[in-house]
């Protein structure tokens, strides 16, 4: 593959709640559901995305994310599972599905995030990552972004394969797509297709309209477990047929479909031999167990990430309003991150310079778990809510969210500040700009880094040692921790 696997569509949050059922409730013939364990996961074009990560491919994928908790755990889970998140601002909520089970069985399907929002519009990042990806899927689901003017200019001007898994809601394909992949009743409902006749003609009459509707090059309809048909060229469809007509839990078998036959395609495959492929893992995934079997484990027990909790400037929430209120009126959004254990006055020097460069700061800190994997087992001295409390109650800062990566990449793909700030010298002197590791991540949506000025000589590390009375240790006033600058995963120390 020459270039990324792009997936554009819509993402979803879903939900699997397990539990048990053995009563009824008291006040109404319905089974009560005692729940045991729950996994969150991306669903829609997300669930694409993180199945073809999932085969070691380089996938990006182009979503709308809203300025919420849930959006805020979207970003962290698909980060988890190594997909590289390109987000729009998405207004309102996020969708969700929650899915009640019972002894692998679902009982409900509850769906929460109300009517579809108008995503915004792409940066010029998410044009070049299209024009430069080795195929396109775009996975549909209704909910605007495969409508996004940009996005379909950028789909009808790339050179690579795009497939398109559509959706009854959503707008038609983009022409010139080189395979469509619709369910049958997607088919039969955006073909018009008229009742009666067996189920393979009213599925090849649905695949033809389509294919001559949208001009594209092929269109493969899934059927279940008994495989796909295909129509391309020539009047005569092939059908394709599935290893074993497996039984068991289907949801997601079409974006697995989906995934495979890009992931085919961008390996230079022909389209029957995509379609093939597509149909043996749509089928191996079902066989398999579903969902619940094939996602990483990373993703099937959801981080503790971005959590809330503490105070009304603490956790995604806190942090969600007030980005979406200082974007709604156009003001610039600021972030900033590190451990800050024991917060010293090289912490809120940096802090207050960052706040002076726009309409808000949130300060992305690092979790326990996070500090101690980069400090070592003795740290952090000061627990994260402590440290989250001290941070909010600073009056240059507006918010703070809590992630567990090593790192803040997901927590700034979910925010997408406008500046994101380091504290320390970076400058080498050497003329050249450094470097610093968020730079690529703010590029996706058109950010910025900086670099403000610290207090030399303050140092969380040389403040515990000389506590402890450990020779040559320095008060805060002593030297600085690191020597030569450069750039780190706790950003202000």
């Amino acid at each position: 593959m020459r270039g990324p696997l792009v997936v554009i569509g819509d993402t979803l949050l879903d939900r699997d709640v397990e539990g048990v059922v053995n009563r009824l409730c008291p006040d109404s013939p319905v089974p009560v559901l005692d729940e045991t364990a729950h996994a969150d996961r991306p669903g829609g074009a997300g669930l694409a995305a993180v199945f073809a990560a999932a085969q070691g491919a380089e996938v990006a994928l182009v979503t709308a994310l809203a300025d919420d908790a849930g959006g805020a755990r979207l970003s962290s889970l698909l980060t988890a599972a190594g997909v590289q998140v390109y987000g729009l601002p998405l207004a309102g909520t996020t969708p969700e599905k929650i899915r009640l089970r019972a002894r692998g069985r679902v009982l409900l399907r509850h769906d929460r995030g109300g009517t579809a929002a108008e995503p915004g519009p792409p940066a010029e990042a998410v044009l070049r990552l299209i024009a430069r990806a080795s195929a396109v899927l775009v996975s549909d689901y209704g909910r605007g972004v495969a409508r996004q003017p940009a996005l379909r200019a950028a789909l009808a001007a790339t050179r690579a394969p795009v497939v398109w898994d559509p959706h009854p809601r959503g707008p038609a394909a983009v022409p010139g797509v080189q395979l469509a992949t619709p369910n049958e009743s997607e088919a039969r409902e955006l073909a018009k297709v008229p009742p009666g006749g067996s189920r393979l003609a009213v599925a090849a009459k649905g695949a033809q309209g389509l294919r001559d509707r949208w001009r594209a090059g092929a269109v493969a309809v899934t059927l279940g477990g008994d495989g796909a048909l295909l129509c391309h060229a020539g009047a005569t469809p092939l059908v394709v047929s599935a290893p074993a007509n497996a039984e068991g839990d289907t949801c997601g078998a079409g974006d697995r479909f989906a995934s495979a036959a890009s992931l085919a395609l961008a390996r230079g495959a022909l389209v029957s031999e995509a379609v093939q492929e597509a149909v043996a893992e749509a089928s191996a995934y079902v066989a398999g167990g579903g969902v619940a079997a094939a996602l990483p484990p990373p993703v099937r027990t959801p981080p503790a990430v971005l959590v809330g909790g503490g105070g009304d400037r603490i956790g995604a929430a806190a942090a969600g309003a007030v980005v979406a209120e200082v974007r709604a009126a156009g003001g610039t959004v600021v972030a900033t991150g590190g451990c800050f254990d024991l917060l010293h006055a090289g912490h809120v020097a940096t802090l207050q310079a960052a706040r002076q460069l726009g309409d808000c700061l949130v300060v992305c800190l690092n979790s326990d778990a996070s500090v101690t994997g980069l400090k070592g087992p003795d740290r952090p001295v000061t627990s994260q809510g402590d440290r989250s409390r001290l941070l909010a109650a600073l009056s240059c800062v507006d918010a703070v969210v809590v992630f567990d990566e090593s790192t803040p990449h997901a927590a700034l793909s979910w925010l997408r500040p406008d500046v994101w700030v380091k504290g320390g010298d970076y400058a080498t002197g050497a003329g050249d700009e450094p470097t610093l590791p968020e730079a690529e991540v703010l590029r996706r949506w058109g950010g910025h880094t900086v670099v403000v000025p610290y207090l030399d000589g303050r140092s969380t590390s040389g403040m515990i040692a000389a506590a402890r009375g450990e020779r040559g240790a320095t008060a805060p006033a002593g030297t600085r921790e690191t020597g030569p600058a450069r750039p780190t995963a706790e950003g202000a120390r």
